[in-house]
């Protein structure tokens, strides 16, 4: 070996021996989704989060990544989060509801008009972020760095026929979160729901354990569910919130400055989120590339109309039954909220 190439040798070594001895902080942040931080919202969040954290803490605080829900299910990691095992976990609101049942009042169908209102409503920052977020602090002891909706809004998938009618929901069964919420919407639709973890999904389309499900375009495209899907219907029926949580005892552990920053990187990192939920639905990644392979069809205004007249009274019923006079109250709150942002377009 040349005396170049041995320092240069001898010199990465040494960064790494650094780099190792410096990061005297570990955060594991897990989430449901791919890596790559152009393929999904949360992988564009993790990876901008663990940039900002380790080049601005100089390498003391280390940032490892747990994609592909390799910790495990969503509620579970939440678990993990609760007791410590993790330090921090980008969850859907499927698994939120396991620990937060009033996540619950997202699942109103057809009550954001537009990607715009719901970004501006679904964010810690916005009246009734700083509501909702309060609560689940309170409730679960999470200290939440992030909120913002799970990547646009909701379509229907199925393997049986386009739907472009309330009627053609009849009959078909039709996977939700293990959300009651989900749960009543489709159940009011004619639909069969069936609840069960994102985890177990594609196999049971693949299967025929169910004939559909409702997601985003954006996580439809990744997850490639136009493998195991032959229509697309677009409804935009619902939009439901991502939630960035961390150990609470964790985070106050932190010194003043590290609080700071992990605070700093997860804002900058959620922004993040959003917008390349916005890159991909915009890109060929999203409608094109699964409109090559499935049937698409965009439902009607009027039969829309229909979808919500039969869909809205059941998911408030519920959320009042269940919920109580709490549950109103932040049904209420958060429809207010889209109210006011309304009057800004």
């Amino acid at each position: 070996m040349s005396f170049m190439k041995f320092a240069a040798t001898t010199f990465a070594a040494a960064c790494m021996a650094f780099q190792a001895q410096a990061a005297d902080i570990t955060i594991r942040l897990a989430h449901l989704n791919p890596e790559d931080p152009f393929a999904s919202h949360s992988g564009a969040m993790a990876a901008v989060f663990k940039s900002l954290v380790e080049s601005n803490s100089g390498g003391r605080i280390e940032v490892q990544l747990f994609p592909n829900g390799q910790l495990g299910k969503d509620n579970e990691v939440i678990d993990q989060v609760r007791n410590g095992l993790v330090e921090s976990v980008i969850s859907s609101s499927g698994g939120i509801a396991q620990h937060y049942p009033l996540v619950g009042v997202f699942d109103i169908p057809f009550a954001f008009p537009n990607i715009g209102v719901a970004s501006k409503v679904i964010t810690k920052d916005s009246s009734f972020g700083k509501k909702f977020t309060a609560d689940l602090e309170a409730k679960t002891g999470l200290k939440v760095l992030g909120l913002l909706d799970s990547g646009g809004f909701f379509e229907f998938t199925n393997s049986k026929k386009p739907i472009k009618t309330v009627e053609d929901m009849e009959g078909l069964r039709i996977r939700t979160m293990t959300v009651p919420t989900q749960e009543a919407l489709v159940n009011s639709l004619g639909a069969n729901a069936t609840p069960m973890p994102w985890a177990e999904l594609y196999t049971a389309l693949q299967t025929g354990v169910v004939d559909g499900e409702m997601n985003p375009v954006p996580i439809i495209a990744f997850a490639k569910f136009d493998e195991v899907q032959k229509y697309l219907s677009l409804t935009n029926h619902l939009i439901t919130p991502y939630v960035w949580t961390m150990n609470e005892d964790f985070y106050k552990g932190l010194s003043p400055e590290d609080q700071y920053l992990v605070s700093w990187a997860a804002d900058v990192a959620t922004d993040a989120g959003r917008s390349m939920s916005r890159v991909i639905e915009a890109s060929d990644k999203g409608l094109p590339a699964l409109a090559a392979k499935m049937e698409v069809n965009a439902v009607e205004p009027a039969e829309l109309e229909k979808f919500a007249a039969a869909s809205q009274p059941a998911v408030r019923a519920l959320i009042e039954e269940k919920f109580g006079a709490e549950g109103t109250e932040m049904l209420d709150a958060m429809m207010t909220s889209i109210e006011e942002e309304k009057t800004d377009f």
